[in-house]
């Protein structure tokens, strides 16, 4: 006997709307009743951020869809772009937690300015108008800030540094990163803490044809307020640097994903 099929129907939704995205979808395995509940508009309304129209109203671009469940899966397949094109907006598909890029334009990068140090191309695999180019430095310095508050509460998040590599890069092999409180820790603090960074052998190659390595992680604690900052830099000035490209540094859930095989959350 199933007795799942003999729950209420507001039992159901209850059950299913404090789960999450992934769990709702492997609800409707259980029986047709929680097949119909984890369909509804109203769940998957539940899943979105509680302030994603906010979010949405700064993009200037318009998103169109007919229901939250559409919703929902157009924001994690296909990042919108905000505050004039400098900052990334997309949703975890697994968890529905936010997630944000922020541009390289928007980053506080030493020397780039300096058209000798770094340059400013399009690259026609970015979702940014810009990227930065590394043409030569001798100390790397790269910061992304982010509100606290802008993020999903009590999550355990990680910032990634996402670049490529370009033909003539070179001296890029080791690097240093650290995240921190702005508001609660100081350069000084953090850069003694700082964790030793395989650039190029640690980083991953993404779907969207970037590669990305991990700065470091951090829990946006509910009740939290100013910048956190993730930076990769070096404590001396070494060898000459080059061919670095940057496109952002990206905060997203640190979160172990179930394999594909083992639940595809599309019906």
């Amino acid at each position: 006997m199933n007795y799942f099929e003999k729950l209420p129907e507001g039992c159901i939704f209850e059950i299913i709307s404090r789960t999450t995205p992934a769990d709702a979808v492997r609800s409707t395995i259980l029986s047709t009743g929680f097949k119909f509940v984890a369909k509804s508009d109203e769940i998957w309304g539940r899943f979105l951020p509680s302030d994603y129209q906010k979010i949405i109203d700064r993009s200037k671009l318009p998103l169109i869809c007919n229901t939250k469940k559409e919703l929902f899966f157009s924001l994690c397949d296909s990042p919108i772009l905000l505050d004039s094109g400098r900052l990334s907006f997309f949703i975890d598909k697994h968890s529905g937690k936010k997630c944000f890029m922020i541009a390289a334009r928007k980053l506080e990068i030493l020397g780039s300015d300096d058209i000798h140090s770094w340059q400013w191309k399009k690259h026609h695999e970015s979702r940014f108008s810009k990227v930065a180019y590394l043409h030569a430095v001798l100390q790397l310095d790269i910061r992304g800030k982010i509100g606290s508050k802008m993020l999903s509460p009590k999550t355990d998040y990680a910032a990634y540094l996402v670049f490529k590599l370009g033909r003539r890069s070179c001296e890029l092999e080791y690097a240093n990163s650290i995240i921190r409180f702005v508001k609660y820790e100081s350069d000084t603090e953090t850069e003694e803490q700082a964790n030793t960074l395989k650039l190029v052998t640690s980083a991953k190659l993404r779907g969207d044809g970037w590669m990305e390595v991990e700065l470091g992680h951090f829990n946006s604690k509910e009740g939290s307020d100013g910048p956190v900052e993730a930076r990769l830099f070096e404590m001396k000035r070494s060898s000459i640097k080059s061919g670095l490209i940057v496109e952002g540094i990206e905060f997203r859930p640190k979160i172990i994903k179930c394999r594909a095989s083992e639940v595809d959350l599309k019906f």
